[in-house]
């Protein structure tokens, strides 16, 4: 009964979700309310966080303890609410785990994983047309996974609030793009051992901003056809293995992730609605996926129900069909179970991420079909993130 409560009730706040995603600009070519004037960027750079064998439990020595320094930070939402003042949530993390080497003697290498997601306010003074002074200072939820040596704690599990404080500045290329130079630092905790964290970096910022009337109009007069609605049924299976997940998520260049956990087979519906395009190429879908699958070792069957923002490119373009890579990211996601396959994924609550190839055929472009992989994590907000794999999905559905 609890299940069936928690997942009705996930399903009324997604379908409610997604009609405050449908208000939007009939045409679709201006940014919907909240899209205008956001902002989305990344800082790569510098990290540091003296891990030592002070952060050990008593009775565990380390001969060394590695720490790498390459670190990044992720704008994954801000909004400017005027010239002085802006919001943002982010997330950092090291590029690389800390490394605990030789624990008491033994050839032994066990890491530490750790990041840090913030909510922070941004007041920031315009220094002229070209640069921007700010600052920064909010909440932050820091997470890290420890290491177990024989049953026993080396370094425990940690998950708790903290402050976020920082600045630094910003030079403004146009009205879309900024560079900038930004350092921010998190205190150290006693109670979990936890040593501060400051991380130092350039990096890029995309401003949303709105169209002018005149920029608009030019647009709508220039812009190719766009579905508004897709509405589709999946099939996924392991039939043809996992060898897809790990070239995007094992690769040379990483862009995708696996999971300890990994699906069998499966079925799903996806609803899509189309809030803004470009020109050509780009637009931006929000849309809600229900899903039922099984797992491959132990045959545990479980549910999630996802909203979603989707990024779609449309490369190429012909007479009988338009052909379109998608990538969707940081969806949330309700699951039926937290243990799945015997594994402990951390909460109920996680995120759903999936990309893929696509095509919308037909004179109307009202058939469509796609190819994906799926993955679902908690993004390291809880300390247990082993993640859930998800193999190929077969799609075909329809647009109106």
């Amino acid at each position: 009964m609890n299940y069936l409560f928690k997942l009705t009730a996930t399903i009324l706040i997604c379908l409610k979700f997604s009609n405050l995603l449908i208000a939007q600009d009939p045409e679709r070519a201006q940014f919907p309310p909240y899209l205008a004037n956001a902002y989305f960027g990344a800082n790569v750079g510098y990290i540091t966080y003296p891990f030592s064998n002070d952060h050990l439990e008593p009775g565990f020595v380390a001969g060394s303890v590695t720490i790498p320094h390459e670190g990044v930070r992720l704008f994954l939402y801000g909004r400017h609410f005027n010239d002085y003042l802006s919001m943002k949530i982010s997330y950092m993390r090291p590029v690389l785990w800390v490394l605990y080497h030789d624990l008491n003697g033994m050839e032994t290498r066990n890491s530490v994983w750790m990041n840090v997601a913030g909510l922070t306010l941004q007041p920031q003074l315009p220094l002229g047309e070209k640069i921007t002074l700010f600052g920064e200072f909010g909440l932050s939820i820091v997470t890290r996974h420890g290491f177990r040596r024989n049953d026993t704690w080396a370094i425990k599990d940690a998950n708790y609030a903290s402050i976020l404080a920082g600045g630094g500045l910003k030079y403004h290329i146009n009205d879309r793009w900024d560079l900038m130079l930004h350092g921010v630092y998190t205190p150290a905790n006693v109670k979990n051992k936890q040593p501060y964290t400051v991380f130092f970096a350039p990096g890029f910022q995309y401003n949303m901003r709105p169209l002018s009337e005149e920029k608009l109009q030019a647009k709508l007069a220039a812009s190719r056809h766009f579905p508004k609605n897709h509405l589709m049924i999946g099939y996924t299976t392991n039939a043809l293995g996992y060898g897809v997940n790990a070239f995007f998520s094992e690769g040379t260049i990483p862009v995708f992730w696996g999971g300890g956990v990994e699906v069998e087979s499966g079925i799903s519906v996806n609803y899509q609605r189309n809030v803004f395009h470009g020109r050509k190429f780009f637009s931006l879908d929000f849309g809600w996926n229900l899903a039922y699958f099984e797992t491959r070792d132990l045959r545990t069957s479980f549910m999630g129900i996802s909203v979603y923002p989707l990024a779609r490119f449309t490369l190429i373009r012909t007479k009988p069909a338009d052909f379109y890579f998608f990538y969707a990211a940081a969806g949330p996601t309700f699951l039926s179970q937290a243990v799945i396959d015997g594994v402990d994924t951390g909460k109920s609550f996680t995120f759903y991420d999936y990309m893929g190839i696509g095509t919308f055929a037909g004179n109307n472009r009202t058939i469509l079909a796609e190819i994906k992989i799926g993955h679902y994590s908690n993004g390291n907000l809880f300390s247990q993130n082993p993640g859930v794999k998800i193999p190929l999905t077969f799609a075909l559905g329809y647009t109106f």
